[in-house]
């Protein structure tokens, strides 16, 4: 394969004011002030004062170098104001770089907002062809390819209708459905995606994935870690405007999860603990993960996992509850885990130092990264840590019986729990 995209450099730098603070002045001061200004505001009359503005130099963009091959599917991931779109409207050639350069190799289709390219006076039949028109094509190739767009983006019922009258989801149906179907090299999509439901959104990235098998180059934004790392075989993590990440998809939505969590691994649990704010009821002293009685860095999926809180109670309390919540890295909560849920009744537990310890079997974790997260609180009252808990990423290896005869294969599931089949001969009938 040969490089269709060389960012080399790259940076976008932006001027913006921030008005300055107000302070009481004279009248003198203030009729040297309005002097001063006469001239800026007979001729501008509707911008604002030039000194009560200070102006500040801020970098979208800073320091970019990145090489996308020919039939690379990249997703582009980090939090708002990291510099996504900045990144993807350079690359359509909308805006200007402020330093460094892009070199692009072949034609660019992209949909970086609800409507992109579309006249809200014309119906839909006219922003085909208008759009497409924009994209670089012939009237004869959109002709050829008029129906595949209107039965991929279900509207065929308003396409003599003007848009502006569209619900965004027809929009963006629309607008995808035009951009993906004109087979342009590269393919730029961001999170506009959101927009549709979410079936339409199943069938984007389906299109999406078979771009890679037509040889298409695909840029594609999104929060949602699990479609970037179905769709994507490489990512890139921006921060602040520079690049803290290029690598595997997968590994760059776990390089994303453990900065945007702002967790640690296990060796941090200590430090973490340390800098919990006071409560006068509750403390934590110390939480701890073992295998084989041993604190593990990463977890084999093989053996039983050992989880142990210590903390200290200073007054007499009914319902406390020490528990866990086990999540995979998307946040989404997999189980949860009290260290009271046998008890029949409320319990009331008296002051004094108490360790809480709970096994999770053997061969129930996938080999990938969960969050655990570690809480304390009140029955129905209050928390005692602060509401996001102590979160810590868990690491798990495959060791265990898990399918050990076919271990190309990828695990779908957020759980692998090994369960005893039993498989025995029957009698022919007859």
């Amino acid at each position: 394969m040969s490089a269709i995209i060389k960012i080399e450099g790259l940076g976008k730098k932006y001027v913006i004011g921030h008005e300055k603070n107000a302070q009481y002045e004279t009248l003198r001061d203030s009729l040297a002030h309005l002097a001063r200004g006469a001239r800026q505001r007979v001729r501008h009359p509707l911008s604002p004062n030039p000194e009560s503005i200070e102006l500040e130099e801020f970098w979208a963009l800073r320091d970019i170098n990145l090489t996308i091959e020919a039939g690379d599917r990249v997703g582009v991931i980090g939090s708002n104001g990291a510099g996504k779109s900045t990144l993807l409207k350079i690359l359509s050639r909308i805006t200007e770089p402020s330093a460094g350069r892009v070199r692009l190799r072949g034609r660019v289709a992209s949909l970086l907002e609800v409507g992109t390219g579309f006249h809200p006076e014309l119906t839909g039949r006219e922003n085909v062809y208008l759009n497409g028109s924009i994209l670089g094509m012939s009237r004869r190739e959109i002709r050829a390819r008029f129906d595949e767009i209107v039965e991929f983006a279900e509207v065929e019922r308003f396409l003599d209708t003007p848009v502006k009258r569209y619900s965004s989801g027809m929009y963006v149906r629309l607008a995808f459905a035009v951009a993906a179907h004109l087979e342009p090299e590269i393919l730029i999509v961001d999170e506009v995606l959101a927009v549709g439901d979410a079936s339409f959104q199943k069938k984007c990235l389906g299109k999406l994935g078979a771009a890679h098998s037509e040889g298409r180059t695909v840029i594609f934004v999104s929060h949602n870690m699990q479609a970037i790392k179905q769709l994507c075989n490489r990512g890139v993590v921006l921060g602040a405007g520079e690049m803290s990440f290029s690598g595997s998809a997968e590994d760059a939505v776990d390089h994303y999860l453990k900065w945007h969590n702002g967790s640690g691994g296990i060796t941090g649990i200590s430090e973490t603990l340390e800098q919990l704010p006071e409560d006068s009821v509750f403390r934590f002293d110390e939480i701890s993960l073992t295998q084989d009685g041993e604190p593990i860095d990463q977890v084999d999926n093989g053996k039983p996992l050992e989880i142990s809180m210590s903390y200290t109670l200073f007054e007499k309390t009914r319902g406390l509850r020490v528990y866990f919540d086990c999540c995979d890295v998307e946040e989404t909560l997999l189980f949860r885990s009290f260290h009271d849920e046998d008890s029949d009744s409320i319990p009331t537990m008296h002051p004094g130092s108490y360790r809480s310890r709970v096994v999770i079997p053997a061969n129930l974790l996938c080999p990938t990264t969960y969050r655990i997260v570690f809480r304390a609180g009140i029955h129905n009252q209050r928390p005692l840590v602060p509401a996001s808990g102590i979160p810590v990423l868990l690491s798990v290896k495959q060791a265990g019986r898990y399918n050990r005869a076919y271990l190309g294969d990828t695990f779908r599931a957020k759980l692998a729990p090994c369960l005893d089949w039993k498989t025995e001969p029957l009698d022919a009938a007859g």
